[in-house]
């Protein structure tokens, strides 16, 4: 199953949340983060990652696409004192999810697609497109929780070289809390349970605005696969601090 015809497939479903009170609600939600660090002296290198989110809110549909990279170059001396640049982490990950909103505007019907390709990871590429029902489990006036479960079908090559691909059963928690009219926490996970790989991908992230359209988020984010090869880990974590644009 290739990238595009994952994401044509799901976009094709849709045409086109309830959210706590003190939560803005828009037709479209855009925001655009970047992040990057640069060492110099007796360490050389340089880290970028950026992530782009869009949330679409229409009267029957719930609609969100996300593209995210990030790379990491370090520069390393041979034996003979000649300087070389390696690239030590390259990912690069794009999702789109359509979801229909059933009479009880806080339960809804969703397809997702989405594609990993992560050049130094357990997995160098990873495609997964599921289907489900999500509700809202919890709702206040700054608190929202929301629960999504169904099966899935995943395809993806192994550091190794080798192909997989089969039936998933997935699952996945968003919580978002407004702890003041300037700062939000949010925590996500996910998780894919297929016949012989757990995959799992979590996020906590606390964002404070800066003035009305800039933010600045600190986020602790964290990949795992049960089945690896052997020469790799099962964990891979990433800790960053960006700047964040909402339009």
């Amino acid at each position: 199953m290739k990238l595009i015809s994952l994401i044509a497939l799901t976009l094709a479903v849709a045409h086109g949340g309830a959210a706590a009170q003190d939560i803005p609600e828009r037709t479209w939600s855009t925001s655009a983060e970047l992040g990057a660090i640069t060492t110099t002296g007796n360490t050389v290198g340089t880290s970028v990652t950026g992530k782009i989110d869009a949330r679409q809110e229409l009267e029957n549909w719930s609609n969100e696409y996300i593209l995210s990279g990030y790379f990491k170059e370090d520069e390393t001396h041979t034996d003979n004192g000649s300087k070389l640049r390696e690239r030590s982490a390259e990912r690069f990950a794009l999702s789109a999810k359509a979801a229909y909103k059933l009479l009880d505007d806080n339960k809804k019907l969703f397809v997702l697609g989405s594609h990993v390709d992560d050049k130094f990871g357990a997995y160098t590429t990873y495609s997964s497109l599921s289907v489900g029902h999500s509700s809202r489990w919890y709702k206040s006036r700054d608190k929202t929780l929301d629960v999504e479960l169904g099966p899935g079908y995943f395809t993806g090559t192994r550091a190794t070289g080798e192909s997989e691909n089969g039936m998933t059963v997935r699952g996945a928690a968003s919580m978002r809390w407004q702890l003041s009219p300037s700062a939000m926490f949010t925590q996500t996970v996910s998780m894919e349970r297929g016949t012989s790989n757990l995959h799992s991908q979590a996020e906590t992230a606390l964002s404070t605005k800066i003035n009305g359209t800039m933010q600045m988020k600190a986020a602790f984010s964290a990949r795992s696969d049960t089945n690896v090869p052997d020469e790799k880990k099962n964990t891979d974590t990433q800790t960053s601090l960006t700047l964040v644009y909402s339009f």
